[in-house]
């Protein structure tokens, strides 16, 4: 495959625009009321009444099966909710509007075939109508240490590989509202240090984060912390009034196990 001539990498990236920058005043970012899914009268999630501020940096933790992506699936309309209403950027979800205003890093991100990284950053940077991309996906390469990987099918990659081309996917292009499941999975220390800075840039510039993890370190750097467990909202509230010990034995037991 044949290489093309790249910009050089900036002393400081800038992140695209938000897709409702120009709007004085703005709705919440997410907002749910009785949202829930069921598969075969089993339910994954129970009605749960979910109200995100704009600019807002939530951390969602809870043990494997406790609801956390079955939330975010069905938030970036990729699921369909068996009841319940759901608004993202004021805009219902699984709608256009909606998908406009969304950036999403998934659990296990999923490529094109014949794409390189540089055509997939291409294509959906395009898709979105970003301004000067070029120079950001150039940057974002160089952050994530995925420069020299830039012509390859990010589908031959390694787990932690997919993921960098995932996190520079997400960020090349302009959003309001960024969901983010289980990102440290799999990166190394460049990638997990990259990532936080890029979340901490983005929540800077007005971005709301909805990081689902395991990853307790993060917590302290949110404004929010929801725990799950089976489903069901265990806390909702401020990090620092949390008891972590008890919310994460959960997670602990998984890691131990």
């Amino acid at each position: 495959m044949s290489k093309t001539t790249r910009p050089t990498r900036s002393a400081r990236p800038t992140r695209p625009a938000s897709v409702t920058k120009q709007k004085r005043a703005k709705p919440a970012a997410i907002e749910t009321a009785g949202l829930t899914k069921s598969y075969f009268e089993a339910p994954a999630l129970a009605p749960i009444d979910l109200r995100v501020e704009s600019g807002e940096r939530l951390t969602m933790i809870g043990h494997n099966g406790s609801g956390k992506t079955t939330l975010i699936r069905m938030l970036t309309g990729l699921l369909e909710p068996s009841d319940g209403t759901a608004t993202v950027a004021g805009h219902p979800i699984g709608s256009l509007e909606a998908r406009a205003a969304v950036s999403y890093i998934a659990d296990q991100p999923v490529f094109y075939d014949d794409l390189s990284v540089w055509e997939h950053l291409e294509y959906v940077a395009r898709l979105h109508d970003t301004a000067d991309w070029e120079q950001r996906a150039v940057d974002l390469l160089e952050a994530i240490g995925l420069t020299a990987r830039a012509d390859d099918l990010p589908g031959t990659f390694s787990r932690g590989l997919k993921q960098k081309a995932a996190i520079a996917l997400a960020f090349v292009r302009p959003f309001d509202v960024m969901f983010v499941d289980e990102p440290f999975v799999g990166l190394d220390r460049v990638g997990r240090s990259s990532l936080l800075e890029l979340l901490a840039e983005a929540h800077r510039d007005g971005a709301t984060l909805l990081v689902a993890t395991h990853e307790l370190s993060s917590i302290r750097e949110s404004d929010r912390l929801v725990a799950l467990a089976d489903g069901e909202v265990l806390y909702d509230g401020v990090p620092g009034d949390a008891d972590i010990d008890a919310l994460t034995e959960g997670i602990r037991r998984e890691r131990a196990d």
